[in-house]
């Protein structure tokens, strides 16, 4: 931008075809040794504070002004020119777009106050000013940085619905786990008792029948810890139809998730590596509770643009990873409900979880959830 607006500002010194004279005459150190010197060093400016703009802002918003200022001295002119201001103006899009409130408005109150500045010190030396071109120039200023503040609050306000729904999603989920667990347990748990009690009453009289009873016990707690280790999907598939935003998710909704926190501002990176193929509905159910609370943290916490996932389908296991290179907040002993659901839903597959910052930067959550011998 900054090069385009030199080359412009260059060529209206010359005679264009089908003029009768320059659109700008040039000032005498235009093409001087000083004015060259000025040329390179507000193109220098213009360049570091292109930089800048990601670390330090209001640096890089002042260098841009300063690259204006100073390569306008060299023109001759009675004001800032519009095509001088340009960088400035895209530079205070950026600032306004992207970082907080207090920032963009200190980087607009610099950038119309050089612009009062510059006519007030004209007027002082009583030479002559070009009030309605720096008018003009300073109404599109706002007018830029006014966009760029829209774009910022469009983003907030897509992050904040993003984090609200990831929460009531959340929140969803974990009353319906506890009604199923409600519903399974209860019944399983008043047949255990009813056994035990009938064991103990004959546990003297009837060894035979307390034995029997025993095993009833046994087996009934065998089924009840495998209906959990599946969180009873086939409840949730019953209730489909009563409730469709809580209907069982899976592997296969992953592209869905990802486009719509895509959507919302963070860019979800999908790798599948393996054979796909069906997997059980529990494991297919964890794995995606599991990608989609570990991107759920990427947006609320990691502070990036981007993250990561990875679906290896291996012979004996389904391997996932999730990674950022935001933050890195967080370790391998959080104590937050996120983590913690993470880990005990791969616990109750017997599989392994690791959740820990990356040394190059970000966070990584990995899992890998085994496969019963009839899917490999």
């Amino acid at each position: 931008m900054w090069c385009a607006s030199v080359l412009f500002t260059l060529l209206t010194t010359f005679r264009l075809p089908g003029e009768m004279m320059p659109a700008q005459w040039p000032a005498a150190q235009l093409y001087r040794w000083d004015g060259l010197v000025f040329l390179l060093l507000s193109t220098a400016m213009a360049i570091q504070g292109g930089r800048l703009l990601h670390r330090r802002p209001l640096l890089a918003t002042a260098l841009t002004i300063l690259a204006a200022v100073f390569e306008t001295i060299t023109l001759g002119v009675a004001g800032l020119p519009m095509a001088q201001y340009l960088a400035t103006m895209v530079a205070l899009y950026f600032v306004a777009a992207t970082h907080p409130r207090r920032t963009a408005l200190i980087a607009l109150a610099m950038a119309v106050g050089t612009l009062i500045a510059y006519i007030a010190i004209r007027m002082l030396h009583n030479w002559i000013v070009s009030t309605s071109a720096e008018l003009a120039v300073a109404l599109v200023t706002v007018i830029v940085w006014l966009l760029g503040s829209s774009a910022h609050q469009s983003r907030v306000h897509a992050e904040r619905l993003s984090a609200e729904h990831a929460d009531r999603a959340v929140t969803a989920e974990r009353l319906r786990i506890a009604r199923e667990m409600h519903d399974t347990v209860a019944h399983s748990i008043g047949i255990i008792a009813l056994q035990a009690g009938a064991a103990s009453r004959v546990a003297t009289a009837h060894p035979e029948a307390a034995m029997t009873a025993m095993r009833a016990v046994e087996n009934e707690g065998r089924q009840t810890l495998a209906g959990l280790r599946r969180m009873l999907v086939a409840l949730r598939a019953a209730d489909a139809g009563q409730d469709p935003e809580l209907a069982p998710a899976g592997l296969a909704d992953v592209d869905r998730m990802a486009a719509t926190t895509t959507a919302a501002g963070v860019r979800v990176e999908v790798r599948r590596l393996g054979e796909a193929r069906r997997l059980p509905p529990d494991i297919d159910l964890s794995a995606f509770r599991i990608i989609q609370e570990s991107v759920t943290n990427v947006v609320r916490h990691a502070g990036t643009r981007a993250c990561r996932v990875t679906l290896d389908y291996r012979d004996d296991e389904l391997a996932l990873e999730i990674t950022d290179d935001g933050l890195g907040r967080g370790s391998s002993s959080d104590t937050g409900f996120g983590l913690a659901g993470m880990r005990e839903r791969v616990a109750l597959l017997h599989g392994e979880f690791t959740a820990a910052p990356r040394p190059e930067g970000g966070f990584r959550v990995t899992a890998r959830l085994p496969l019963p011998v009839a899917v490999r």
